[in-house]
């Protein structure tokens, strides 16, 4: 009898015995490519390899929105999204949505109807937002608050949200 353990052969679908896996995706136009550990999250990625920190980090849980961005032309929480598995994806953050000469429409609506107060959970607020313009969603204020209730303002800047959206969808 001996004392020495023998591991068990790896799993066939592990990218590598390392936990690295090379990605590569296209983030606000651009292409990137990284060498990643296999757990890394795309919140992280933007945020820690990109950069790109206007994507904020708020609960890790997928339940406050702060970290929204578009994944495909989709709204998803970068926070539950592992960045390997986006390999070569389209990801759009708020850096890529407009610039500060020619704001998107929606980041305009939300300068207009002072629609932030902390601003930490802006640029989550505008990514769904702008994600639910190309979305069903009837034309009611309680269809918006439906659409966007994944994600918090902790401030209760709902009611300026809600005009910037709508401002937005009406073509105001």
């Amino acid at each position: 009898m001996t004392d020495s353990l023998v591991a068990p052969p790896p799993l066939a679908d592990q990218p590598s015995s390392s936990g690295l896996a090379e990605v590569r995706l296209r983030v606000n136009g651009n292409d990137v490519q990284a060498r990643l550990d296999t757990r890394v999250s795309l919140l992280d990625f933007l945020r820690e390899h990109l950069g790109l920190t206007g994507t904020k980090r708020g609960c890790d849980h997928g339940q406050c929105g702060a970290c929204t961005v578009h994944l495909e032309g989709r709204r998803v929480n970068a926070c539950l999204v592992l960045a390997v598995t986006c390999e070569g994806a389209q990801v759009q953050t708020i850096e890529g949505l407009g610039t500060p000469d020619a704001l998107h429409p929606m980041q305009q609506a939300f300068v207009e109807h002072d629609a932030l107060q902390c601003g930490y959970c802006t640029s989550g607020q505008i990514m769904s937002a702008v994600a639910l313009l190309d979305e069903p969603c009837g034309g009611s204020d309680a269809d918006v608050r439906e659409a966007m209730s994944g994600n918090i303002c902790r401030c209760g800047a709902y009611a300026n949200i809600l005009a910037a959206v709508q401002h937005v969808r009406r073509g105001a």
